[in-house]
């Protein structure tokens, strides 16, 4: 599989040769949703939380009489069924959102997702990507000059200038290699892979 070599300027200069097994894969789009929802799924923290009909204010005094109201009898206010009551099966903190996925499941995912970006002319090579100082406005500027408004790059080293300069910039990431993840893939509408990084990335989905 050959990539295409970008510019400074964002032309393509030249072609670089890629591994197959990472950006040479069928898509398999079963495998890709699951990924990026497990993904989802497991960033959720169950921080919500319901009360019990044990747990609401109420009072234990019976609301009225048992008999002779025509009213349903009832005990308490706390019921489930009185406005104000408890839950029946309330929302609890240690509630757990994680979907667990294999790794083989995983590794083929992220190299399905990279195939296709390739596929589609949305994923790039560069050279290197590096800021004399840590700017923002340096790294806007050459994003500009190449024509991208929506970049994940992913680099085999991110140094301070480089990660000082990225963190501002809106719809930018910059990340290495071991931090991919599928959902950042799919968002951005440009990937850039550093050469370096290119053998970091077969040693991982391949």
């Amino acid at each position: 599989m050959q990539l295409e070599l970008l510019n400074e300027q964002g032309q393509a200069a030249s072609k670089v040769d890629a591994p197959d097994t990472v950006f040479a894969r069928d898509y398999n789009e079963a495998l890709v949703h699951q990924i990026v929802v497990a993904y989802q799924a497991n960033a959720r923290q169950g921080t919500r939380k319901q009360l019990t009909r044990a747990e609401v204010h109420h009072s234990t005094k019976k609301p009225f009489r048992q008999k002779g109201t025509g009213r349903a009898r009832a005990g308490m206010t706390s019921s489930p069924l009185w406005r104000g009551g408890g839950r029946t099966f309330p929302n609890t903190p240690d509630e757990n959102f994680g979907q667990k996925v294999n790794k083989k499941m995983y590794r083929a995912g992220m190299a399905a997702i990279f195939s296709q970006l390739a596929r589609e002319g949305r994923l790039a090579v560069v050279e290197s990507l590096a800021v004399e100082a840590p700017k923002t406005k340096l790294l806007a500027q050459k994003f500009k000059a190449m024509g991208l408004d929506s970049v994940l790059v992913i680099a085999d080293q991110v140094d301070d200038n480089l990660a000082l300069a990225s963190r501002n910039l809106a719809n930018v990431l910059v990340i290495e290699p071991r931090y991919a993840d599928p959902l950042s893939l799919v968002f951005y509408k440009k990937v850039l892979v550093t050469k370096g990084a290119i053998e970091q990335l077969k040693e991982m989905f391949a």
